[in-house]
């Protein structure tokens, strides 16, 4: 899950051969929204906010194809850019609907990034490298542990486990 950077997509491409990429929904809604004129922007979003709401895969592309076809006349740009994007932005189809909200944006990530800076912001000056490496890996590990209590838990074991069993491989992604 990343925004649109290039250079990830290709490490990505590189050095996880045949794990999923997600564009980051939020990301991708901003650039769309700036193809659309201001008058016309909270419907256009509106409209696409309704394939992220549906309960399974099949009808996020049912969704997803009506959304298309109602936009190509008034924003046929708009209207491309959702077709041409089917994969990266709505890759979670291929995964357990429960963690759908976890994997179509970044913010789970820009959470960790903006806790790191919270908490070395107070330090304010460090000795060498290893030192700020052991306080913003001392960080991460405080936050993974809050990960894993049941209220704050990133992503529900069952799920999980039914795809690393290959129960679930009709989720998996066809590339």
């Amino acid at each position: 899950m990343s925004d649109h950077h290039s250079g990830l997509r290709a490490a990505i491409t590189r050095h996880l051969q045949g794990a999923s990429w997600q564009r980051c929904r939020v990301h991708f809604l901003r650039n769309l929204l700036a193809k659309v004129p201001k008058n016309s922007g909270a419907m256009a979003a509106a409209l696409v906010r309704t394939i992220f709401a549906q309960p399974d895969a099949t009808h996020v592309e049912r969704q997803l194809g009506e959304v298309v076809t109602s936009l190509e006349a008034t924003f046929p740009e708009v209207a491309n850019m959702l077709g041409d994007g089917k994969e990266e932005v709505f890759a979670f189809r291929y995964f357990p609907s429960a963690h759908w909200r976890r994997l179509w944006s970044t913010n789970p990530l820009e959470r960790l990034h903006a806790e790191i800076k919270c908490r070395t912001k107070v330090v304010g000056i460090y000795p060498n490298d290893a030192v700020v490496l052991r306080f913003v890996s001392a960080v991460c590990l405080d936050i993974h542990e809050d990960w894993q209590v049941d209220e704050h838990r990133h992503f529900s074991e069952e799920p999980v486990a039914a795809l690393t069993k290959g129960e679930n491989t009709a989720l998996m992604s066809p590339s």
